[in-house]
């Protein structure tokens, strides 16, 4: 064989791993997921022209009835009105049996996982964190979601997600939310480890509210999201673990009405305004 064949032949087998490993990348990418019929923008070619949604707003815009004409990347209207806290019909057992397996995939950010064992399913704990378009007060319910709370409690221990930026925002009709948690900022990293769902076919997301975002059923990790608006596309298969206050709500719509760079889509990708979390940290 000459040493120019061989150099071909081994140019070859890299290049394919490099193509294995951006399509394991792929598929391992931790996405909110929704059925297409809920968040596409209807895009009409004719002759050359199309149609976008309208839209626009203020700081509080109308929940129904748009302003200015938007372009695709901004939301033509969120709703104003706080959704309920979830709430589990059935509760849980005074403890749960919580278990968190090493995956994979290297951790994007060196963290140890939780204990496996017992946790209580009662309580809420607070979390506030400090942000580059201000303060996000979080508060966990662990009667809904007691690993996730544990797991969140842990990484924000831990300084996980300090110095992290929000990565994804979408802001199409049916979902529109921000989701954060990933230090490597590509949609794909994670703690290293994975743990169970915790969901309920009643659950119903709406603005205010926190889950995870997972790539598939039980592959929970770091990744999380924040519903600022409509959600109403998305069915019970994230877990909720908790809420957001109003007042921090209304910081990420101005998030929204700025716009996302159309990366995923013309609704979906990384917001213009950037969302940095600085430091995030638990009440004592």
């Amino acid at each position: 064989m000459s040493k120019k064949t061989h150099q071909q032949q081994l140019a070859a087998r890299k290049a394919k791993r490099q193509a294995e490993r951006d399509l394991e990348r792929r598929r391992q990418r931790r996405n909110v997921a929704v059925t297409v019929a809920a968040v596409l923008t209807v895009l009409v070619v004719v002759v050359g022209a199309f149609v976008v949604f309208g839209g626009g707003g203020d700081d509080t815009p109308a929940a129904s009835t748009p302003s200015e004409a938007a372009p695709g990347n901004k939301p033509s209207t969120i709703p104003t009105a706080m959704a309920p806290a979830p709430k589990r019909a059935t509760p849980l057992a005074a403890e749960v049996n919580c278990t968190y397996k090493k995956g994979t995939e290297p951790a994007a950010k060196k963290v140890n996982p939780p204990a496996d064992g017992k946790t209580k399913a009662s309580g809420t704990s607070k979390v506030s964190m400090d942000t580059s378009i201000g303060d996000l007060q979080l508060t966990l319910d662990s009667a809904l979601a007691p690993c996730t709370v544990k797991n969140f409690l842990s990484l924000v221990g831990q300084k996980y997600f300090d110095n992290t930026k929000c990565h994804r925002l979408t802001v199409g009709e049916g979902l529109q939310v921000l989701q954060c948690g990933d230090p490597s900022g590509t949609g794909s990293g994670g703690p290293g480890y994975s743990f169970a769902d915790e969901v309920y076919p009643t659950l119903k997301y709406g603005r205010g509210m926190l889950a995870m975002a997972n790539s598939g059923a039980n592959t929970n990790g770091s990744q999380f999201f924040i519903v600022y608006g409509d959600a109403s596309g998305l069915t019970a298969q994230y877990t909720a673990f908790g809420t957001i206050d109003e007042p921090s709500v209304k910081l990420i719509d101005k998030v929204a009405e700025a716009g996302v760079t159309p990366e995923n889509g013309p609704q979906d990708g990384a917001p213009i305004t950037p969302v940095e979390i600085k430091s995030a940290t638990a009440a004592a």
